[in-house]
């Protein structure tokens, strides 16, 4: 175990290298040898962060690693220990107020997550010990305990399947909640094993874990009475996972291969980590800058302070102590450029962190409670679990989503057939879609009809040629099918054994099932390896089931062979269009290529059907083959495929058939949306290539001039030659049509909007991706390759992915250039990993269990409502928060930049210019609620308009409102105004006797009057920048001016006997009983906002462009973005 760890603490799997053995019930395989039980882990799942042990360090150490709170924590011990002009409160209380509640707010989420693990772990379970079943806890299960698990319940870990309560050794099993598949797979027993387990010796030998959902490969060997071992080879068919669910079987036996952590499920669990904002790291960038300043202020001040010193003798009302004498001349600078960081260290507030949190949090109700998102049908709304992205949601420029239950709902529905070249469509069309009518005589078709003799053969093959299970069902309201969840409870034939619903491994399966019954064929199940079918004249025709010939990725097809009542032995096969082609006759072919090709631009999923009538000699040969094939240890995948590809040769093409997997409402208007906003769109599924691709043509990802890039098994298998050699040839045929051949994307403006050029889009599968990933020589350059095909597409089609593949393929994209900012969506547990890795992750409140939702950042019931959270309320929030990131840092400019030229006319003698109250108040009293009601409320463009223009998303992608030239902008506002603010008063003070009286005002009066000047203006500002009022705006931004001046006048108006300094006293009355000072006031207020006054009525754009850029007003700082937006398009 020690070796295990250290390897997996490297980065490397041993895995890789060795195999494990697993003793069956812990029995020794030689009945004389002593058991020595291997180490495994145990089923424990942890998913939490913390321990009440490193709760506090690991916290504190995560909330440290901010810039910001770490920087407030030096200033806050430089307060403590240096003796500097201000009081160590100003700093560290609002520090220890951010910290608790981040800290407070992480410690519930996490013990949220210890309360799911504890509910898994302690999950009861009937494990097999010395003959009796016993009920233990989920987090006991041994590697080799024999567990029995029972109908509608979750495997605990991963199994090998011993045991069955069906006959035929079979067991249905929903793996919804790891691949996103509702439908039934059937997965079967090994065979020839005791009937009682107690008495099993068995060992089973198996590769290490790995997260491949789809690969297990194994052997199992049986001890009988010393003779040699019965082996058995097992693949992915005998294993079950952990996370499915049983159904349609009563119960099963199996034995634990892999546990805890080492599940499959586990594996591909991605580890949640804090997910940080744009914004934050702009924020973070500023202050740097901030952070800069602040620093050259003090050395400026320090330098001058000792040059000024050494050019004037020590004044006599102000000599040094003997103690200062005698200390350290550099400890002493030291100090001074200590205590001059800490004079000036309101330039960088914590308040805005404090705001920043505030506005997250209570924006978040925003979403919760917008009505629109509200679904009737689970009489649910949004839901917020991350509240620190919300900005985020305005930045998104690639969507990763995934297919099944999220673009669509999951729901085949059979359309129309085509036989021998004739349409059929059904006679009362889609009002009867949902019914089980039967028809008796002719069909209703559009022009003419095939022979009823091929009709009758094709509605056989419908029959026949799949792996459909009948469920029996006595109580009417039970026939479900179960692979969809819609209910299909009406009556099939009016004979009541035959009221009953279908199982089945594959959604479009059923359809056909249900097709093929609206033209009189019903399928009545399979009987010990007979298939029962009654045809229009209500016969029952049996046929014994001889094959299957499953379907793969690579052939995209099945077959099945059968034995009908007259000994004919016939080949039924369906599958794709482009894998039956070339099997038939070319003739036949060009009948229905048409129809295909019509269907599948329509966006139906199409499925050929062909049949072959096989002689005895043919059978006979093709049987032995598929039993060799079947029995290889080595190679078994290949072996199969050249059988198959054999028999299925020269056969005669039928017809073709049209299913729909209906989408999600509105999913197309959606997908039309977000590209429209600038959005790439990538699907990321685990279903088959047709079923997506089908489905993408449906939402409009690909269009009818959309050129397909195919990276698959199927393509890298059509050169002959090695697939790695293939793979790279045709990234690179790839990349030079995509990448070097096509003309280059305009900044912010994609393809589809920029030149009718030919589109491109990409499909790849989880076998390429992997080869793409793990090749090892050539992994980079691969990558590389890929990266830049993909990016250059307008939309990717990723298919049979396995969960964390979806992650890798989201944090390919991530980590590339310019470092984009993704978000992915989805409904199912399998999304899980994708949805964490993106910077966004959306949960579906679909039919697949919560797991999506619980690990998502926002979820939302329907993939309709993806377009209002991201352009309105994404565009909205980011547009908030950015104004109110640049307004901070530009009105504490304005704040400290008066206090910085004081010195120049005090000494450099740390005097400050503002009372400590101010010091204290100005950011968390006076110029905080305008701001933060601003941030809450702001609706720069109504949410109508966005809506209707998704392209107004695209003029703040790239996080255009806190670029660089934007800061620069506020940074000069801001020194522009400090500077109209200090020397407008000097310009006053010039005579100082503004009383009447003559009275002469004093230093105090003079920061007074800046500081009325710099309060009235900063909010002014914001006043000028808010283009939707509500009575909250006018509320806070005209009370925090009533409450300023209320303020000073009852912080002057009294003696408090706990100051030693009453330095305000009445200074606040006296200042506003002269004439002159209030008419400077008025006057430095009105300089200031002038030029942004004048800016905004003389550049405002004019003509039809002025909607556009400009729809309801915008602030000063979007009237530079827009105007740079302006040119380009104009230029464009």
């Amino acid at each position: 175990t020690t070796r295990r760890r250290l390897l997996r603490s490297l980065g490397r799997d041993e895995g890789r290298v060795h195999s494990r053995t697993i003793y069956v019930g812990h029995k020794s395989s030689l009945p004389n040898e002593a058991f020595i039980p291997p180490k495994f882990c145990d089923n424990r799942i942890v998913s939490s962060k913390y321990t009440i042990w490193n709760f506090l360090p690991k916290n504190l150490f995560e909330q440290f690693r901010r810039i910001a709170n770490f920087y407030f924590l030096i200033i806050f011990l430089v307060q403590v220990i240096v003796d500097t002009p201000t009081s160590p409160v100003t700093s560290g209380l609002p520090l220890f107020f951010v910290i608790t509640v981040t800290a407070i707010k992480q410690g519930y989420e996490d013990w949220l997550r210890h309360k799911a693990d504890r509910e898994v772990n302690e999950y009861p379970v009937t494990v097999l010990e010395n003959g009796e079943m016993k009920r233990k806890q989920s987090e006991k299960i041994k590697v080799g305990d024999i567990l029995e698990v029972e109908e509608d319940e979750t495997f605990p870990c991963d199994l090998i399947l011993l045991q069955s309560s069906r006959e035929d050794g079979t067991c249905f099993v929903t793996t919804a909640s790891l691949d996103g598949e509702s439908n039934h797979k059937t997965h079967y027993t090994v065979p020839d094993l005791e009937s009682d387990l107690q008495y099993l010796n068995a060992t089973i030998e198996c590769e290490q874990p790995q997260p491949d959902l789809y690969k297990f490969v194994g052997r199992m060997h049986i001890y009988k009475n010393s003779q040699e071992p019965d082996i058995r080879s097992l693949g992915p068919e005998n294993l079950l996972l952990k996370g499915a669910n049983l159904k349609n079987t009563r119960k099963i036996c199996g034995v634990a291969v892999y546990t805890g952590m080492e599940t499959k499920m586990a594996l591909n669990y991605q580890g949640k980590s804090q997910k940080r904002s744009a914004v934050e790291k702009s924020i973070n960038a500023f202050l740097l800058v901030y952070l800069s300043i602040l620093v050259s202020k003090a050395l400026v001040c320090t330098t001058l302070k000792y040059v000024w010193q050494s050019k004037h003798d020590e004044p006599w009302y102000n000599e040094k102590t003997q103690k200062e004498r005698e200390t350290n001349q550099y400890l002493k600078m030291f100090t001074d450029f200590l205590s001059f960081m800490v004079l000036f260290n309101f330039i960088i507030p914590v308040s805005m962190y404090v705001t920043v949190e505030m506005q997250k949090f209570l924006g978040s109700f925003f979403i919760a409670w917008d009505k629109d998102f509200f679904d009737p049908e689970i009489k649910e709304g949004a839901l917020v679990n991350t509240s620190d992205l919300n900005e985020e949601l305005g930045q998104v420029e690639y969507v990763f989503t995934d297919k099944t239950g999220t673009l669509t709902q999951n729901n085949m529905e059979f359309i129309e057939c085509c036989i021998d070249g004739f349409q059929y469509k059904h006679r009362d069309g889609r009002s009867e879609l949902d019914g089980f009518c039967v028809t008796d005589g002719p069909v209703n078709k559009i022009q003419e009809k095939a022979g009823r003799e091929r009709e009758e053969l094709f509605l056989r093959a419908l029959c026949l040629c799949h792996t459909v299970q009948v469920k029996e069902s006595s109580n009417y309201l039970d026939q479900i099918d179960q692979v969809d969840g819609l209910g299909g409870g009406e009556e099939i034939l009016h004979t009541p054994q035959t009221e009953r619903g279908f199982i089945a491994s594959s959604p479009d399966e059923i359809a056909l099932v249900k097709g093929a019954m609206r033209y009189g064929f019903t399928f009545l199940g399979l009987e010990s390896k007979n298939m029962k079918i009654l045809n229009r004249n209500k016969d029952v025709e049996t046929y014994e089931l001889l094959h299957v010939l499953n379907f793969d990725p690579v052939r995209r097809r099945m077959s099945v062979m059968v034995r009908s009542s007259t000994g004919d032995i016939l080949l039924f096969c369906k599958g794709a269009d482009s894998s039956i082609f070339p099997r038939v006759r070319q003739e036949e072919v060009e009948r229905i290529r048409m129809h295909v090709e019509r269907n599948a631009t329509d966006g139906y999923r199409t499925l050929c059907v062909a049949y072959k009538l096989l002689s005895p000699e043919e059978y006979a040969k093709a049987d032995e083959e598929l039993k060799e094939a079947r029995l290889a240890l080595q190679d078994r995948e290949e072996k199969l495929l050249a059988v198959y590809n054999q028999v299925e040769a020269e056969m005669t093409l039928i017809g073709a058939t049209a299913v729909e997997d209906q989408l999600q409402e509105e999913a197309a208007q959606t997908m039309e949306a977000l590209q429209g906003a600038g959005m790439k769109v990538w699907v990321l599924t685990g279903d088959k290539m047709e079923t997506a691709k089908s489905t993408c043509y449906a939402c409009g990802l690909f269009k009818k001039n959309t050129e397909l890039l195919e990276l698959t098994l199927r393509t890298l298998e059509e050169g002959g030659g090695r697939r790695e050699d293939r793979l790279l040839e045709l990234l690179l045929e790839y990349h030079k049509k995509a990448f070097q051949d096509a003309p280059p994307v305009r900044l912010g403006i994609t393809r589809s909007w920029s030149v009718a050029s030919n589109d491109y889009g990409f499909i790849i599968d989880g076998a390429s991706l992997s080869m793409v990933l793990s090749s090892e020589s050539n992994s980079s350059r691969y990558k590389n390759l890929f990266l830049q095909i993909c990016l250059n597409c307008t939309s990717v089609l990723c298919c049979r992915m396995a969960p964390l593949q979806k992650a890798q393929i989201v944090k390919l994209v991530k980590n590339s250039k310019g470092s984009p900012i993704t978000l992915s969506i989805g409904d199912g547990a399998n999304d899980v990993s994708m949805i964490l890795e993106a910077h966004v992750g959306i949960g579906i409140k679909g039919k697949e269990g919560r797991q999506a939702v619980k690990n998502s950042d926002y979820a939302i019931p329907k993939l309709k409502h993806l377009k209002k959270l991201l352009l309105a309320h994404g565009h909205l929030y980011y547009v908030r928060i950015a104004h109110l990131v640049q307004y901070f840092f530009y009105k504490n400019l304005c704040f400290i930049l008066p206090q910085f030229l004081f010195q120049f006319f005090c000494g450099f003698s740390q005097q400050p210019l503002y009372d400590a109250a101010y010091l204290t108040m100005y950011n968390i009293c006076f110029t905080s609620m305008p701001i933060l009601a601003y941030s809450l409320l702001e609706q720069h463009i109504g949410i109508e308009d966005l809506l209707e223009n998704s392209t107004l998303y695209r003029q703040i992608a790239k996080n255009a409102m806190l670029q660089w030239k934007l800061f620069l902008y506020w940074t000069v506002l801001g020194l522009f105004h400090g500077f109209v603010f200090f020397f407008g008063v000097r310009f006053l003070f010039s005579n100082p006797a503004l009383q009447d009286n003559g009275q002469v005002f004093g230093n105090w009066s003079y920061g007074t009057i800046v500081f009325t000047v710099l309060v009235f203006t900063v909010t002014l500002k914001l006043a000028l920048d808010t283009r939707y009022w509500t009575w909250i705006n006018h509320f806070v931004i005209w009370g925090s001016l009533a409450f300023y001046v209320f303020f000073s006048f009852f912080w002057g108006g009294i003696i408090w006997p706990f100051l030693k300094h009453q330095r305000l006293y009445f200074v606040f009355a006296n200042m506003l009983s002269s004439v002159s000072a209030w008419l400077v006031i008025i006057l430095l207020i009105i300089l200031s906002l002038l030029p942004e006054i004048l800016f905004v009525v003389l550049f405002k754009p004019r003509g039809p462009l002025a909607r556009q850029v400009n729809l309801n007003g915008t602030s000063v700082h979007e009237e530079i973005l827009n105007l740079q937006l302006t040119f380009t398009k104009w230029h464009t």
